[in-house]
C-alpha cells in the first residue's frame, strides 16, 4: 500500500505531531512525506519526498499574522503549479494534516483525501467557538485544504470523529518536575514586547523561546533562546507554568504534564480563538493580548496553583488503523479483482458486447 502523508509546515504543531505519526504509518505501507509552508522551526528526522512553498502565513511581532508579509510570500501561480505537479493518483491512501497542495490536487482529480488534523476538529459544529463570530476566518479554515473525510484532534472528544491530542512520546515518557521557571512561547510577539510586559514580575525566572532571535541571550531575569525542539521540551517538563499562544500542541502538552497554563490567542487567527474558547471552558486562564493592563491577571496566574485535569491516552495507532481499514484502496483490491475477473469472463462469452468505461 502506498501512503502519502501531507503536513502543513506553518507553525511547529503539525510537524511535532508528525514525529509520532510517521513511524506508525511506515509500519502500514510504503510512505511518502510531503511538507508545504516555511514557518516551522521543528525539523523532521525523516526523508521528505515533496517540499512545496504552499500557502504560508507569516508570524508578525505584535500579536498576529503579518498580512503584508504573507501576501508578499504567496504566489497563486506557484501554488497552482505545485498542485498540478503532485501525482496523487499513484497513492492508495492520502492523509492530510491541513496541507493545501495535496488537498487541492485531490479535489481537482476527484481523489479521496483524508483529513487528520486539529483544524478538522475545530470546524466541527460540536466544538467550542468564540463568542464573536468570524465568518471570514471560519470560511478560510473550511476551504484552505478541502478534504473528503474529516478526523480531528482537540482538547476534548467533542464528537465521534474527534480524538484527544497526540502527545509526543518524548514528552509522554518524561516524568515532569518543577524547577520554578516559567516557559514562554509567543511567536507572534517580538522579544522586546514580551520583556516589556513581563518585567514587572521581578521574582520570576522567565525562559522565552523566540522566533525572532537567532542567538541566545540573558537580560536580567529573562533567558531568551532560539527555538529548539530538545531545549523547549526540557524547559516545558521542568517548568512551573507555561505562557503561550492558543495553538494546540503546546497547550495540550502543558495540560498533559499537569502544568499551569496561560494562553493568548493570536489576533485575526480564528483557529486560535476557537482554541481559547475551548480552553476557557475547561478552566484555563486566557488573556486577550499581551499588554501592560493585563499584568495583574498575569501576576494572579503566577501566584495560583490551578491545574486542569485531563486524560490523554496514547491512541494514535488505533486511530490510524481505523482510517486505513475504512479508507485504504488496498483494502478494496480483492473485491475489485473479483469484479474485473467476472467482467473478463463475460467478455469472452459475449464478443459482441462493447464496454464503455465512464471517466
Amino acid at each position: 500500500m502506498k501512503i502519502l502523508y501531507a503536513i502543513q509546515g506553518t507553525g511547529n504543531g503539525h510537524l511535532s505531531r508528525a514525529r509520532d505519526i510517521i513511524p506508525l504509518l511506515q509500519k502500514k505501507g510504503e510512505l511518502d512525506i510531503l511538507i508545504s509552508g516555511s514557518q516551522a522551526d521543528v525539523e523532521l528526522p525523516y526523508e521528505i519526498k515533496y517540499r512545496f512553498k504552499g500557502l504560508s502565513f507569516v508570524f508578525g511581532k505584535k500579536g498576529g499574522v503579518d498580512l503584508l508579509a504573507t501576501y508578499k510570500k504567496g504566489s497563486l501561480k506557484k501554488l497552482y503549479a505545485e498542485i498540478k505537479s503532485l501525482p496523487v493518483e499513484k497513492y492508495d491512501l492520502i492523509i492530510n494534516d491541513f496541507e493545501p497542495v495535496s488537498a487541492w490536487a485531490c479535489f481537482i482529480r476527484k481523489k479521496e483525501c483524508i483529513s487528520l488534523s486539529h483544524q478538522a476538529a475545530v470546524i466541527n459544529k460540536k466544538s467550542p467557538s468564540p463568542k464573536n463570530s468570524d465568518l471570514i476566518g471560519r470560511t478560510i479554515l473550511k476551504n484552505y485544504a478541502p478534504v473528503t473525510y474529516k478526523y480531528g484532534f482537540h482538547f476534548k472528544s467533542y464528537d465521534n470523529n474527534i480524538f484527544t491530542p497526540v502527545i509526543r512520546n518524548e514528552v509522554r515518557q518524561i516524568t515532569p518536575v518543577n524547577k520554578g521557571h516559567y516557559t514562554v512561547y509567543l511567536p507572534a510577539y517580538n522579544d522586546e514586547r514580551i520583556i516589556k510586559v513581563l518585567k514587572t514580575a521581578r521574582d520570576v525566572d522567565w525562559q522565552i523561546f523566540s522566533k525572532h532571535s537567532k542567538k541566545p541571550f540573558v537580560q536580567k531575569n529573562f533567558s531568551i533562546k532560539p527555538i529548539s525542539n530538545d531545549a523547549f521540551i526540557k524547559s516545558l517538563v521542568t517548568s512551573n507554568g507555561i505562557l503561550c499562544g492558543a495553538g494546540f500542541e503546546t497547550p495540550a502538552e502543558a495540560l498533559f504534564l499537569k502544568k499551569k497554563l496561560l494562553v493568548i490567542p493570536m489576533k485575526n487567527q480564528y483557529e486560535q480563538h476557537c482554541n481559547a474558547a475551548a480552553l476557557e471552558d475547561m478552566g484555563v486562564d486566557v488573556l486577550k493580548s499581551l499588554k501592560k493592563k493585563y499584568v495583574p491577571q498575569i501576576n494572579e496566574w503566577i501566584k495560583s496553583s490551578k491545574i486542569i485535569p485531563v486524560n490523554y491516552p496514547d491512541i494514535t495507532e488505533s486511530i490510524l488503523n481505523m482510517i486505513i481499514k475504512k479508507h485504504s484502496v488496498s483494502m478494496m483490491i480483492p473485491k475489485i479483482g473479483n469484479v474485473i475477473s467476472s467482467l473478463k469472463d463475460f467478455k469472452e462469452h459475449n464478443k459482441k458486447i462493447i464496454f464503455k468505461t465512464a471517466d
